[in-house]
């Protein structure tokens, strides 16, 4: 029988591992060491006045750059920062660095004099933080193609082709996910939503866009960002997420989504490649949500659910990850993603119902 207790434990690459205990280094703490334990982010950000208080409200604005929508976010013990919408991070001796604009040797040491005293004659180098115009891509939205609803022929034929239900794909048309158009001359499916700023068609036929510089089943619409996760703002009166990787496992989650009834309590959301972060603006979309992320199984997939964890966490979303680890094909090979769990076996399924469970 399959188990299907599958809450992902933190992902690592084979031969990586805790340190031996015959590499602990037992001597005494380096005055740098004892600074950091002494001296935490949320200390340092009363004594430089920024606007705001990360201790109640995380993620905050920025105060090193203009920060439209809050992407910055201190970890609970104060030790360390990153910036969602920048990727920049570090601990609380990289964050009086950028306070301070210090190289780093400098910053360490007038780190180190700071914590010993509790004040420091440095002033903070001066910022504008204030709210700037937003950049290019949030300016910006793209044109898209026009697109249609599925009509039951479209829906039937592109159910066959993903080994899906006509119903889990009417049930993603309906929430205005799933369209149709005609692009290059050749008949596609495309996942939107109603921000219109993310967009990607594949294929009916499932062959390639070979008019892009590297040919591939799935075409990113020009102009489109790609880290805006589908779906998250039709996710809004839904208490828990599915977050999948791309648009095959999207169709795939409504699928399970009508198999387990699961209509009125669960939504689906896709993020578009396993290399994005999940977009600054639509972070704080997640907040309070119950999300199950449902990794590809290669190292891109469980590195991106790491990522998408840690980003959600920052915004107190209750996280899960659902394990798709060994489970048999019909064709006898092995469930790598959402679209795959589809394939099942029939007698497979039926012998083990805690696989009817994907949403439980």
């Amino acid at each position: 029988m399959i188990t299907t207790k599958r809450s992902c434990p933190p992902f690592r690459p084979a031969g990586s591992g805790t340190t031996s205990n015959h590499w602990r280094d037992n001597s005494t703490p380096s005055p740098l060491e004892q600074a950091k334990g002494a001296v935490n982010i949320f200390d340092l950000w009363r004594h430089f006045q920024y606007a705001g208080d990360p201790e109640r409200q995380n993620p905050v604005r920025s105060p090193f750059r203009p920060d439209r929508n809050p992407s910055f976010s201190i970890t609970r013990d104060g030790q360390a920062f990153h910036d969602f919408a920048t990727s920049d991070s570090g601990d609380v001796v990289t964050f009086w660095a950028r306070a301070t604009g210090l190289p780093v040797a400098d910053a360490c040491k007038s780190f180190i004099e700071y914590a010993g005293t509790g004040r420091s004659n440095i002033t903070p180098i001066t910022r504008n933080t204030s709210p700037a115009s937003p950049p290019a891509e949030q300016r910006q939205k793209p044109v898209l193609p026009a697109m249609q609803r599925g009509d039951h022929k479209r829906l039937q034929v592109l159910a066959s082709f993903r080994k899906l239900s006509v119903e889990g794909l009417r049930l993603a048309d309906e929430r205005g996910l799933l369209h149709f158009a005609l692009l290059k001359n050749l008949s596609a499916w495309l996942v939107t939503d109603s921000e219109r700023v993310n967009c990607q068609a594949r294929r009916m036929d499932g062959g390639l866009w070979k008019h892009l510089s590297e040919p591939a089943k799935a075409w990113t619409l020009p102009g489109c960002w790609a880290s805006w996760p589908i779906g998250i703002r039709e996710a809004q009166d839904f208490p828990m997420i599915a977050l999948v990787e791309g648009a095959p496992d999207l169709l795939a989650a409504h699928h399970f989504i009508h198999a387990e009834e699961r209509e009125r309590d669960v939504a689906a959301v896709a993020m578009l490649g396993a290399s994005q972060r999940i977009h600054a603006d639509a972070l704080p979309l997640f907040t309070g949500k119950r999300v199950r992320i449902f990794p590809h199984l290669d190292f891109a997939g469980q590195k991106a659910a790491e990522r998408w964890t840690e980003q959600l966490e920052s915004v107190n979303a209750a996280v899960d990850c659902y394990d798709l680890g060994g489970i048999p094909t019909v064709t006898g090979g092995r469930v790598g993603d959402l679209n795959d769990l589809s394939s099942l076996d029939a007698d497979t399924f039926e012998s083990d119902r805690e696989l009817c469970g994907v949403l439980s």
